[in-house]
């Protein structure tokens, strides 16, 4: 065999800058924003819809109807019936969801581009004709109260229940389930769906996104022939975001006693900016990874490598409409909890002096590098683009964001870690209260030991996705 000289390596370039898609705009005659994303060979088109409807403004003795209306939407129309509108969908292979969020509903279609035009009339016959039958939305009704039933019983949503209940004041809504309550729900009758779809499915501070190869099709002369019979109204004004707002007793710790657990779902949580912080939010995306966001981050470097507690532990920083959190969630071997709760504490009470440039540097060429793989597809795409439009931001924040966080300082994320500590956390445990005294001894402050709450016997069993929590 002939042996062939080795040349030597080529060198690994750095990538070229990356910027988010530019879209096509439009405004149409429904006051409909547009926001038109032309990505060649994706055949597959999303067209994603962001109402904004925050969760504050649903009625306080009926929530969980807007989970219910997006439930329902598709599930008969003044044109069809719910069996009729789902062979619709399935003929023309067109996919339909429909979501709720903190600041608004997003309905997605997803679809192939010669089968646009009915997709988009589908669509706009859900926003506009739904009629929310009665049979339909008792049987929705009694999936989410099978959904909290679920959600009671699993360690992990138990957690996060506690943890809004307790880290967030009791009168913002943020403080209680995106869902609603058993309470709630229960209330929730066909005419108030009615009512809530009447008072907040407008397209008056809505955009559209629209993703996909868009070669050869007449997008805006399609959206304004399918979206003219949604009327605007006006007089619409959304209910303001919920300010979430902490509690003045939230740095506690709440031990949620399941006897006998042989895990403990931990829970940790404080302060943290939005997306609109004075620093920009690149400091924080790359403070998630380093801190609790990849296997090599300081928590599970610590926590699951070096003592064995956990399998993993994601934490990063979660943006709200005004705001928002840093979080810690993942479970623990039983019994080392209070050994693993002292030990995810100290570390996250370092200071940002204590980050290295090492880690810092890592943690954010990891974050630039992968960015355009996240935002390859067109869902993507579509998705962060109203999800942007729903927080009042632009596109171009993406790419602002990973311009930042390309040439970030390591001592600008330095200081932005500092600039949200300082409060004492908010912990969550769900396991065995005969950790409690332990937790105690730890001296991290007030400890509350809850007993585990008891559902009914009789719920029917869950046959649909939980409700999104606040």
């Amino acid at each position: 065999m002939r042996q062939v000289a080795a040349g030597p390596r080529p060198e690994v370039a750095e990538p070229a800058p990356w910027s988010f898609p530019e879209p096509s705009r439009a405004t149409l005659p429904n006051g409909l924003r547009v926001r038109a994303f032309d990505m060649p060979g994706q055949h597959v088109l999303s067209i994603q819809l962001g109402i904004p409807a925050p969760l504050a403004g649903e009625p306080r003795d009926l929530e969980g109807v807007a989970l219910i209306m997006v439930r329902c939407l598709d599930l008969g129309t003044q044109r069809h019936t719910a069996d009729e509108m789902a062979e619709l969908l399935a003929r023309k292979g067109i996919a339909l969801h429909s979501a709720i969020g903190e600041r608004g509903v997003v309905v997605q279609v997803d679809t192939i581009s010669r089968n646009l035009p009915a997709a988009l009339d589908l669509l706009v016959e859900c926003l506009t004709e739904a009629t929310f039958p009665d049979a339909e939305v008792r049987r929705e009704v009694r999936h989410r109260l099978a959904d909290i039933g679920q959600d009671r019983a699993d360690p992990g949503s138990l957690a996060s229940l506690h943890f809004i209940e307790t880290y967030f004041d009791q009168g913002d809504r943020a403080s209680r389930p995106a869902g609603g309550s058993r309470e709630t729900v229960s209330r929730i009758s066909a005419q108030d769906v009615r009512d809530y779809h009447a008072r907040v499915m407008h397209p008056d501070g809505a955009t559209l996104a629209v993703a996909g190869d868009l070669t050869g099709i007449p997008w805006e002369e399609l959206l304004e022939r399918a979206f003219r019979s949604w009327p605007s109204n006006p007089d619409h004004r959304p209910a303001p975001a919920p300010r979430g707002l902490r509690a003045a007793h939230a740095g506690r710790i709440v031990l949620v006693d399941r006897p006998g657990a042989v895990q403990t779902e931990l829970q940790v949580g404080g302060p943290g900016p939005g997306r609109s912080d004075e620093l920009g939010w690149g400091p924080y995306q790359v403070l998630s990874f380093a801190v609790g966001g990849a296997p090599q981050a300081r928590i599970d470097r610590v926590l699951r490598e070096e003592r064995g507690y956990t399998y993993g532990i994601r934490a990063g920083f979660r943006p709200r409409s005004h705001g928002g959190l840093f979080t810690a969630l993942g479970s623990v071997r039983g019994e080392v909890t209070v050994e693993a709760v002292e030990a995810l504490l100290q570390i996250l009470d370092l200071q940002g002096e204590d980050l290295t440039d090492a880690e810092l540097n890592h943690a954010a060429g990891y974050q630039a590098r992968t960015a355009p793989g996240r935002f390859a597809t067109c869902e993507a795409v579509a998705g962060e683009a109203v999800s942007l439009a729903l927080d009042e931001l632009d596109v171009d924040f993406v790419t602002r964001t990973v311009n930042q966080v390309r040439t970030l300082q390591p001592q600008v994320a330095r200081e932005a870690w500092d600039r949200h500590r300082g409060a004492p956390w908010t912990v969550v445990l769900v396991g065995d209260a005969q950790h409690a005294d332990g937790i105690r001894a730890l001296g991290r402050g007030q400890v509350d030991v809850v007993a585990q709450p008891r559902e009914p016997s009789a719920s029917p069993s869950r046959t649909d996705d939980a409700g999104t929590l606040a």
